[in-house]
């Protein structure tokens, strides 16, 4: 079976596939300096509950924008898993993906597997909307290249920074308040950081389109889009598991093995 590891800047993502499906997934939060012994046990017990064990793995693939946590994540698939881990983004692992920018490097490697994920799954051309710590829109050509983007604060970085600014605006949750017009401090912020979120990511997805100037499919994906599912209607899919689908692919396209 194959580990697929995607370490974001505020969560890491585990997922096992065994060749037909994906078995069991997980996330906890991203520490760079989390060292291997200390990640062993805790997937350990998660493996456990879904019966599986670090027997079952014979391959690991890792993708991360944390390159802190890329040395002991290593050295957790070596030690653990008897396996020598692809790194997406090492020159050694092939993409099979044109990077269509004026800086390919600069090309985030989350971005990129996700571009490669949602192709694989939906074709192209496509708008990847990834919600996490940065709020990303990547465009997928019909062939699969990737062509750029625009990228801005996620919605929990955006809340933290007005709690953080400003003395009297609380940490509020994520929801919709069921009006617009806020009548206190909390509803009003709920208010505004859902339905602006909404209106932001619509207005972006309608300004790609208007530019690109064809039909384009939109796929979200990441830690807090499902909080908004149903409430866009630009969004053609809602693929949690976008990621991973890329991560297995970039497996395949390096002659791995299940």
């Amino acid at each position: 079976m194959l580990l697929a590891i995607d370490v974001g800047n505020t969560n890491t993502k585990f997922a096992v596939h065994d060749g037909e499906t994906w078995r069991a997934q997980w996330r906890a939060s991203t520490y760079s300096s989390r060292t291997a012994d200390e990640y062993a046990p805790w997937l350990a017990q998660m493996m456990a509950l879904s019966k599986l064990g670090f027997d079952d793995i014979n391959a690991c693939i890792i993708s991360t924008v944390v390159p802190q946590a890329l040395f002991n994540l290593r050295n957790f698939s070596r030690r653990y898993i008897g396996a020598e881990p692809l790194v997406v983004g090492e020159p050694s692992v092939h993409l099979g993906i044109e990077v269509r920018i004026d800086k390919p490097s600069e090309a985030g490697a989350d971005r990129l597997v996700n571009a490669i994920g949602a192709f694989v799954a939906y074709g192209g051309p496509a708008i990847v909307i990834d919600s996490g710590t940065a709020t990303t829109f990547d465009i997928v050509g019909a062939d699969g290249a990737f062509e750029g983007g625009v990228i801005l604060p996620g919605i929990n970085m955006s809340l933290q920074a007005l709690h953080d600014a400003a003395a009297r605006l609380p940490r509020v949750e994520i929801r919709d308040p069921g009006r617009i017009i806020g009548s206190d401090t909390v509803s009003a912020m709920q208010s505004g950081i859902y339905w602006g979120s909404i209106d932001m990511i619509e207005g972006l997805c309608r300004r790609i389109r208007e530019e690109y100037a064809r039909p384009m499919k939109t796929i979200a994906t990441g830690g807090v889009a499902s909080l908004f599912e149903g409430a866009f209607p630009s969004i053609d899919i809602f693929d949690q598991d976008l990621t991973s689908r890329g991560l297995l692919e970039i497996f395949k396209r390096n002659g791995g093995s299940i």
